[in-house]
C-alpha cells in the first residue's frame, strides 16, 4: 500500500526557493571530450524479456522485507526524509522516505522510472521499494515507513555529477532521446547534481556510466512553483507535445529547465525514444508499477497516460510532415 505524503513546510519553502534561483544554460553546441569506457545507453537486444518487477539487478539483490536494518546515519539535507541502513548481510542501503502526512512522494516514482529507463537501455543503479521496514536504532527496534532502497553496490563507484550542458553525448540520439523521456515523464528537477557518473568495474576494465539517478520529481505537473510529483490527476492533465515548428518539437513542459530542450529536439528524436518505450509489453508496464508499490487502479491510470504519450511521440513525424 502506498503512503500518502507531503513535504513539511520549512523544507518545502527551502525547496521552492532553491528551485526558483536555478539558472539553466543551454546545452553546449559541442560535446565535451569523451573518457575511455564512457556510456550513456546500450542497445537493449533482449527488451521483450527484461524483468521490470525486479529490475536489471534482479531479485537476488533486492532488500529483504522481513529483515531488520541497522541505522548507519540519518539524512540531514534535501526535501525528502532518508537514512543509510545496513542489512544483516552487511550491505548498505540509501533509503528515501516520505514526510509524515505528505501527498507527494518521490520514492515510488523513482523506482518506476528507473525500471523503464533501464529496460530500454539507459544505465541505472540497483533500486527497489519497500512499503515498510524494520529499523534498529538507539530507540530500539521498530517499524518505519518504507520508500526507495538504493543499494551501495561494490562494483559501482560514484565519480561525481555530470552536466546536461557538457558531456560526451551531446547531439547523439541517446542523449536527445533521454531528454525526450524526461519531458515525457515530466521530470521537473533536471539539475546537474541529480546526475551521477558511476565507475562500473568489470574485471580489469572500468566502464563509466552516465546515469540520471534522482528522477523522483516526475509523473505530475511541471509547474515552476511546488510541482506535484507522483500525482496521476496532474499527470493526466499535463500535455506532452504542443507543437512542431521549424523542424523542432515544443513540449508542454513548463518547468525551470525548458532551455535544455527548446529548439533542440527533432521529431525523429521523439519518435526514437517513443518507439523504444512502445516495445514494452502490458505485463512489463504493470510490473514497473508493481515494483514501486502502486495500487492497481492508480498504476493503470499512469500506464494509460504514458502509453498515450508514447503513441503521440510515435506519430510526431507525421505531424511534422503535415506542417
Amino acid at each position: 500500500m502506498m503512503h500518502k505524503v507531503s513535504v513539511a513546510l520549512p523544507a518545502l519553502i527551502l525547496a521552492v526557493t532553491a528551485t526558483a534561483c536555478v539558472r539553466v544554460k543551454a546545452p553546449a553546441s559541442q560535446p565535451s571530450p569523451s573518457v575511455p569506457g564512457a556510456s550513456l545507453w546500450q542497445q537493449p537486444t533482449d527488451l521483450a524479456s527484461r524483468d521490470l518487477l525486479h529490475g536489471p539487478w534482479g531479485a537476488e539483490n533486492a532488500p529483504d522485507p522481513k529483515a531488520a536494518y541497522t541505522l548507519v546515519e540519518r539524512k540531514h539535507t534535501g526535501v525528502n526524509l532518508g537514512m543509510t541502513v545496513r542489512d544483516p548481510k552487511g550491505r548498505e542501503w540509501s533509503v528515501k522516505q516520505p514526510y509524515p502526512g505528505a501527498i507527494d512522494f518521490e520514492a515510488p516514482v523513482e523506482v518506476v522510472l528507473s525500471r523503464l529507463l533501464s529496460a530500454i537501455g539507459y544505465h541505472q543503479p540497483p533500486v527497489y521499494f519497500l512499503s515498510t521496514f524494520t529499523l534498529k536504532d538507539d530507540w530500539g527496534t521498530h517499524t518505519e515507513p518504507g520508500g526507495r532502497f538504493r543499494l551501495d553496490e561494490p562494483t559501482l563507484k560514484s565519480g561525481g555529477a555530470w552536466s546536461w550542458q557538457e558531456n560526451p553525448f551531446i547531439g547523439t540520439r541517446p542523449y536527445q532521446g533521454l531528454l525526450v523521456l524526461m519531458m515525457m515523464f515530466g521530470n521537473t528537477d533536471l539539475k546537474n547534481s541529480n546526475n551521477t557518473i558511476y565507475e562500473r568495474q568489470r574485471g580489469d576494465l572500468v566502464d563509466h556510466w552516465y546515469v540520471v539517478r534522482d528522477i523522483g520529481a516526475a509523473l505530475g505537473d511541471s509547474s515552476r512553483l511546488i510541482p506535484r510529483k507522483g500525482n496521476v490527476v496532474a499527470f493526466e492533465r499535463q500535455p506532452f507535445i504542443v507543437a512542431v515548428s521549424n523542424g523542432h518539437v515544443d513540449f508542454g513542459y513548463r518547468g525551470w529547465y525548458r532551455k535544455l530542450v527548446r529548439d533542440r529536439i527533432t521529431p525523429d528524436d521523439v519518435a526514437w525514444a517513443s518507439n523504444l518505450l512502445g516495445q514494452l509489453s502490458d505485463r512489463q508496464w504493470r510490473d514497473a508499477f508493481r515494483a514501486a508499490g502502486y495500487e492497481t487502479r492508480v498504476a493503470e491510470r499512469f500506464i494509460r497516460a504514458l502509453q498515450q504519450r508514447v503513441d503521440e511521440g510515435r506519430s510526431v513525424t507525421r505531424r511534422a510532415a503535415d506542417n
